[in-house]
């Protein structure tokens, strides 16, 4: 039987290869060598009888049926964690910490409080928090390298697997620096946006599709000089020094603009508004301390709200 020649190590191999999307980087992680690697992918596509990846370019990317056991594989490693976890008897201190994946808006305007109000409970439970692009903490999270989302939600074929939890919506501004140009009355923000940096949200982020739409609506394809980033500590340090336009979500400089270091400028974003929630895979079995950890980002995004 296939599922007989299939060991830990088969599995582990396949999840990094699939998150780094190459054999190089995986083995780097896995500290093991590359060739040890590629071996270790052969004899699970010999035992599975199918290609679960396919060279692409430089990299590596999981074919549609190496797709289809990902999630499985996913699974398998988060049940076998868990049941290592509930056997365990030297204490919470010492166990696996509970993986949070968060968007740099949710990092800024909820975690912290989350995170004072878990510490409060005394759970013992050592936590890790990670914070990028949606797409890429979904896919960590469909892997098993996240144990939690707090993020938009994805578009439904990126859904397939997870469970959704709605805590608040959001919408994306567009922010400049206190006395820029563009913050004067009257100033038309459209005709001028081309005579400054614009940082815009990722292609691969949930807002992107909205913000393109809105150049188009307004009579632009893109801005002249366009900056990608989701870091939210240069958007912060290159808008003080330069008079750029951050196409942000709210809430990641809701401070700045309640200071009065930053100013969002008049233009219609309510088509950007969208949910942000609580992402799990559906085949997750929270411990008292995850359940704990849920409630608090709860009572930390209902105080943001």
């Amino acid at each position: 039987m296939a599922e007989s020649r299939i060991r830990f190590r088969h599995l582990q191999a396949f999840l990094e290869v699939a998150r780094q999307g190459s054999v190089a980087r995986a083995a780097d992680f896995l500290h093991v060598s590359a060739p040890a690697v590629t071996k270790t992918l052969r004899e699970l596509e010999e035992a599975l009888g199918v290609a679960v990846v396919e060279r692409d370019g430089r990299g590596i990317r999981v074919t549609r049926l190496g797709e289809i056991f990902l999630g499985h594989a996913g699974s398998a490693i988060s049940a076998l964690k868990r049941g290592v976890d509930s056997v365990r008897q030297d204490g919470a201190l010492n166990r696996d910490p509970i993986r949070i994946g968060a968007l740099p808006t949710v990092s800024a305007r909820v975690m912290p409080l989350a995170m004072n109000l878990f510490l409060e409970e005394n759970t013992g439970a050592a936590l890790k928090i990670v914070t990028g692009e949606n797409a890429v903490l979904l896919e960590q999270l469909r892997v098993g390298a996240l144990d939690l989302v707090v993020g938009r939600l994805a578009a439904p074929e990126h859904m397939t697997g997870f469970f959704f939890e709605h805590l608040y919506s959001e919408q994306v501004l567009f922010v400049v620096r206190a006395g820029h140009p563009l913050s004067e009355p009257d100033a038309d923000i459209f005709a001028r946006l081309d005579e400054f940096p614009v940082l815009m949200p990722t292609r691969e982020s949930v807002i992107r599709p909205f913000v393109d739409r809105l150049f188009i609506t307004n009579g632009m394809t893109a801005p002249a000089t366009e900056i990608e980033t989701v870091s939210d500590s240069f958007g912060r340090s290159f808008m003080r020094q330069s008079n750029a336009v951050w196409i942000i979500s709210a809430g990641v400089v809701a401070n700045e603009i309640a200071s009065g270091a930053f100013v969002a400028l008049p233009v219609e974003t309510a088509e950007t508004k969208g949910p942000v929630g609580l992402t799990m895979r559906t085949d997750t079995a929270p411990s008292p301390a995850f359940t704990i950890l849920l409630q608090t980002i709860r009572e930390a995004a209902q105080h943001h709200a």
